[in-house]
């Protein structure tokens, strides 16, 4: 039986079990503080934590409300939006930035994208950056996080995000980040920022159903559609990096995982589908390395590199752009 459901009994010979309303009432705690994380044992840490991911369940369940609030252009428009604005918080600076730390930036910029990021619902900047540095030290082998060539496709695309295991920031992975008492806070309280998004959603359209009828929305329709529907889209879109272009694609690079482009993902994705370019010199800026592998992440930090919001974005050494394993 697992730790958290079994704890030493006074004489400290055997094991009683962990009262539900105990696991339910810890489990609620690390919804809203990850810091209150224990150690697992590694035969648990691929244990889906079923009290731990109820939040996750509701999301997924939430976006069936559109049945009862219908649909309006400005609802769509505020979803569209929120996973754009989102989606280049995600691949911009979660993994570009935080991650690879292919460009720079100062420090409140950095705080900001935090933020943004963090309303994505995957969690904080430095338990995103953990996780990925994790994923390149040991891409496809048995220490990677969500290789679907090892432990299945659903495993890879979201199963390991549930586990037990997976909750953890591993701070030791990310100390160049964890200096920084905004990131850390941010971090452990990451839950906070996307419950703000959706109470000022609710909000908005709750004031605009009366300010501005003709808009045809109100509070309910711009919470489901802007911010659930928007967000549970965009975590199944960015984690098909994980699940997909590890299996479908093309190979341009012999890397030692099984990373593949995906035109499509990249479309979606804002550039991230150029997943083996990426696994050939993750440090870069630019996930395209060809005029016509589309980089909207890329355009975007160029366009902010202009306004001198970021800076020394890093290029693609020619050593690395020359093919070495086309295939289908």
């Amino acid at each position: 039986m697992s730790e958290t459901s079994r704890r030493a009994a006074p004489d400290g010979d055997s094991a009683m079990p962990v009262p539900l309303w105990r696991r339910s009432l810890v489990a609620v705690v690390r919804w809203f503080d990850t810091s209150a994380a224990d150690a697992v044992p590694a035969e648990d840490a691929h244990r889906i934590d079923w009290l731990r991911v109820v939040p996750f369940i509701g999301l997924h369940l939430a976006c069936l409300g559109v049945i009862w609030v219908g649909v309006s252009w400005f609802a769509v428009a505020v979803a569209v939006a929120l996973y754009a604005v989102r989606m280049f918080a995600i691949t911009g600076f979660y993994h570009r930035y935080f991650s690879h730390k292919a460009f720079r930036t100062s420090r409140p910029v950095q705080f900001l994208f935090g933020v943004v990021g963090a309303s994505s619902v995957q969690r904080g900047p430095l338990w995103w950056a953990a996780h990925h540095r994790q994923h390149h030290r040991a891409s496809d082998t048995e220490a990677d996080p969500h290789s679907p060539k090892l432990k299945g496709f659903w495993y890879s695309h979201m199963g390991w995000f549930l586990t037990r295991g997976a909750f953890h920031t591993d701070l030791d992975a990310v100390k160049d980040l964890a200096k920084f008492p905004e990131l850390r806070l941010l971090d452990r309280f990451d839950i906070l920022v996307p419950v703000a998004l959706a109470v000022g959603l609710f909000a908005l359209g709750t004031w605009l159903e009366s300010a501005a009828p003709s808009l045809e929305t109100s509070g309910p329709q711009l919470l489901i559609w802007g911010f659930f529907i928007s967000t549970i889209v965009l975590f199944h879109v960015t984690v098909t990096i994980n699940s997909f272009a590890h299996r479908f694609g093309r190979r341009r690079f012999a890397t030692r995982d099984d990373s593949r482009n995906n035109w499509f993902l990249a479309l979606l994705t804002f550039g991230e589908g150029w997943h083996n370019n990426h696994h050939q010199y993750p440090g870069a800026a630019r996930a395209g390395f060809r005029w016509w592998e589309y980089d909207v992440t890329y355009y975007t930090l160029k366009t902010m590199s202009a306004l001198r919001l970021v800076w020394d974005l890093k290029p693609v050494p020619e050593t690395f752009r020359k093919p070495t394993a086309e295939a289908a």
